[in-house]
C-alpha cells in the first residue's frame, strides 16, 4: 500500500478536525479540542494561514497529518520548521505513514532553507520518543518548555 502526502486545504476541515480529536484522545486530553471545522476551513482558506498542514493517505483514504509553521532561529539568522502536532490513525501505524509525513516535512525544510525542524514530546509517550531516535532525532533535555495561557495571558497582556 503506498502512502501519498499532500497539503491541506479548505475542503480537508473535517477530516483534520477528526484527526485532532484523535489526537487529544491519544494525550489523554479528549475534551481539551475546542477548534470547530469551519474555523480551520477558513483558517485554511485565509490569505496568511496560520499554519500549514501536511495530510497523508493510503490508497486514497486519509490516514494521518503533520500540522506546523515557521519558526526562526535568531543565532542562525535563518527560519526553522515547528511540528506543532503529527498523528497517524490508529489503523494506519507501523506502516510507514508517520515516517513518510516527516520526511516530506524535513524535505519542505530543506527546500525552504530552514537550519531545524523541531516538535516537543509529552514526557510519557515512550512510543513517539523511540520511533524519533529512529529518524535521528534527539531529545533537548537542557530545555524545558513554558506556556502562559487564558486568564494569565490576559492578566499578562494588562
Amino acid at each position: 500500500m503506498s502512502v501519498a502526502i499532500r497539503f491541506a486545504g479548505p475542503a480537508d476541515a473535517a477530516t483534520l478536525h477528526r484527526f485532532i480529536v484523535g489526537l487529544a484522545v491519544y494525550e489523554r486530553e479528549p475534551d481539551a479540542v475546542q477548534v470547530t471545522p469551519a474555523e480551520l476551513a477558513a483558517q485554511l482558506a485565509a490569505p496568511r494561514p496560520p499554519f500549514e498542514c501536511l495530510l497523508a493517505e493510503r490508497d486514497g483514504t486519509p490516514a494521518g497529518f503533520a500540522l506546523f509553521f515557521q519558526s526562526y532561529s535568531t543565532w542562525r539568522g535563518r527560519p526553522g520548521v515547528y511540528l506543532e502536532d503529527l498523528f497517524v490513525d490508529e489503523a494506519h501505524r507501523r506502516r510507514g505513514v508517520g515516517t513518510a509525513l516527516l520526511r516530506r516535512l524535513a524535505a519542505l525544510a530543506v527546500e525552504r532553507g530552514c537550519a531545524r525542524l523541531e516538535w516537543a514530546v509529552l514526557d510519557w509517550n515512550e512510543p513517539a520518543m523511540a520511533f524519533y531516535r529512529t529518524l535521528g532525532a534527539e531529545p533537548l533535555d537542557e530545555w524545558t518548555t513554558w506556556r502562559v495561557s487564558g486568564a494569565a495571558l490576559a492578566r499578562l497582556a494588562r
